[in-house]
């Protein structure tokens, strides 16, 4: 869905609001529906919000979740938070509202790509005075797949023949799981699909 790849890019949604108590800042649920709405109207999605409240062994959670959709194509990411209906300070209802905004934050921060793992009060915070300890991301492993071999070819022509429901893209798509291809690689699949489906 290439609107949802723009809108993950261009999406700033700054933390905005400060925990006096625990002396950080934080997003909230709102401040990242703010930051959302003129995305999602300059590319022609809609996003929709689902609570349901659900238990699984006793425990009452609820579950959130966020879809956004342009036309017939759209995504969803689900989110999970307990309710603690004796909540220190809260009745009720504040406390299904409290979960109800922590689950939502996060399956937009899912669905949004907004990552707050690192210096995130909500996951590593102890209501303590220490300040939160930055841990440096670990760079993501490279893969470098093999360049397809030419003793292999004989398999591509095959997975063209004996694959007719498959498209060139899907084709390509399979053979890149396993090697690299390079431009002279996919121009010669694209030749021999043309051969075979002609």
């Amino acid at each position: 869905m290439k609107e949802l790849i723009q809108i993950q890019s261009e999406l700033k949604a700054p933390k905005s609001q400060f925990n006096s108590f625990g002396k950080y800042k934080y997003r909230s649920c709102e401040d990242i529906l703010e930051a959302l709405k003129p995305l999602l109207l300059k590319y022609g999605c809609t996003l929709t919000i689902h609570d349901e409240v659900k238990e699984v062994g006793g425990l009452v959670f609820i579950e959130s979740t966020v879809s956004i959709q342009k036309e017939l194509e759209g995504r969803s990411v689900t989110a999970q938070a307990g309710i603690d209906v004796n909540r220190k300070g809260m009745d009720v209802g504040q406390s299904f509202g409290a979960s109800s905004s922590y689950a939502r934050k996060y399956a937009l921060s899912g669905l949004l790509l907004i990552d707050d793992s690192y210096l995130d009060p909500d996951a590593s915070n102890d209501h303590s005075d220490k300040k939160p300890i930055y841990v440096e991301p670990k760079p993501a492993k490279v893969v470098t797949l093999p360049e397809l071999p030419e003793d292999k070819w004989v398999n591509v022509v095959d997975m063209i023949q004996n694959n007719k429901e498959l498209g060139l893209t899907e084709i390509v798509k399979r053979i890149s799981t396993k090697y690299s291809i390079n431009p002279e690689t996919k121009t010669r699949i694209e030749n021999e699909f043309k051969s075979q489906r002609s």
